[in-house]
């Protein structure tokens, strides 16, 4: 005597209580048919089981009818079922809340009465330029023509892909839906239709130019605008200016990549512009006027006496412009001491005078720290 299989409590298959609002099977169950269904577990029994009881459970527990007897009797009292609980043939026939859920999540997956007809209209691909730019075009700005190619209407079928520009026929296969359904257990599958590859359509007489694709491949020459103050990997957009669309689908897009060049003298941060002007000790202890060069021409830098190595002057809106905006960033001036390697007899004499009248205190960057040392050893 073969011994029945038990069957688990809908409210646990559904993981919520038996107090459980109709809103809130419905979440639940919405939840576990998107974590079971076989499409997103091929070839894995175990989780279509689990699949099939969650639409049992919920088939049971949305009708208020069924979950009484259920809550009354237990499975007893919904045994009139046919097999799995199910009433054959379709288990989401006359169940507008299944119906709606899996309308939901897997458009015309299922079938539930739906007629609807592809649509042959396909995209254009975007396309990607990469442009390379001076130092100076990226901080002014500049403009360029490019040429690219890419994918344009075919003017021999007027963008039909049938000879003599005549319309593409309805596919007999998936009677224009693009679809065709196929039976896989107790619910139907829809695939992309494998004789029009979902376009709905299919062209009898391929155009000879562009072979049924609808477009040709041609060079284009745009005009690129690069505005001032671009920096590296900048893209600019145009829209429309990818590769046609299919029969009647909108263009793809064109993204313009920037790529700047270094500069041999300035480095850029943000806005601002850095650089490094070096001066001599004498300049730096006596002061003096440098004659400093901006990518818009030479500025004087005034250097104050007993200027110390590293200290940063800022020469205000001599950077780069800011992008799409008013004014300007600035150039920081970074000023380093040189210590000469090589001096003649009479220097290293001059040198050694000014040493003697020197000491360690009277460097003010060092006097904190000669006061410190001075501190520990006494």
């Amino acid at each position: 005597m073969a011994t029945a299989t038990m069957k688990m409590d809908y409210y646990e298959v559904l993981q919520v209580e038996r107090t459980a609002s109709d809103g809130e099977l419905k979440v639940a169950y919405r939840k576990l048919a998107m974590q079971f269904h076989p499409d997103r577990n091929p070839n894995n029994p175990e989780a279509e089981e689990r699949f099939k009881q969650c639409s049992e459970a919920y088939q049971v527990l949305s009708d208020a009818d069924k979950r009484a007897a259920y809550d009354r009797y237990g499975h007893a009292g919904v045994s009139g079922a046919g097999p799995g609980g199910f009433n054959g043939g379709n288990p989401f026939q006359g169940q507008g809340d299944l119906g709606d859920i899996f309308g939901d999540l897997f458009g015309e997956m299922f079938n539930m009465g739906g007629n609807r007809r592809a649509s042959r209209a396909q995209r254009g691909r975007d396309l990607k330029f990469d442009m390379r730019l001076e130092f100076e075009e990226a901080v002014f700005g500049v403009e360029r023509e490019i040429s690219i190619r890419r994918a344009e209407v075919c003017e021999d079928c007027s963008g039909t892909g049938s000879e003599g520009s005549k319309q593409p026929e309805t596919c007999q296969q998936c009677g224009g839906r693009g679809q065709v359904r196929s039976q896989q257990g107790f619910f139907s599958v829809a695939r992309t239709c494998p004789v029009c590859s979902g376009t709905g359509s299919v062209v009898r007489n391929p155009c000879k130019t562009c072979r049924g694709d609808a477009r040709i491949q041609r060079e284009h020459k745009i005009l690129v605008k690069v505005p001032a103050g671009v920096e590296q990997d900048t893209r600019i957009r145009y829209s429309g200016e990818g590769d046609a669309g299919r029969f009647g689908g909108p263009g793809g897009d064109l993204y313009v990549v920037l790529e700047v060049k270094a500069h041999k003298f300035f480095e850029r941060d943000g806005d601002d512009l850095h650089c490094v002007i070096p001066v001599s000790f004498p300049q730096a202890s006596l002061g003096t006027e440098l004659e400093i060069a901006t990518l818009e021409g030479k500025e004087t830098l005034k250097v104050p006496e007993g200027t110390q190595s590293g200290k940063e002057f800022k020469l205000k809106g001599k950077g780069v412009p800011h992008l799409n905006s008013h004014g300007k960033g600035d150039l920081i001036v970074e000023v380093r001491v040189q210590t000469p390697n090589k001096l003649n007899k009479q220097q290293k004499e001059l040198l050694k005078q000014l040493a003697e009248t020197m000491t360690v205190e009277n460097i003010p960057s060092s006097r904190g720290i000669f006061g410190k040392v001075k501190n520990i050893f006494s």
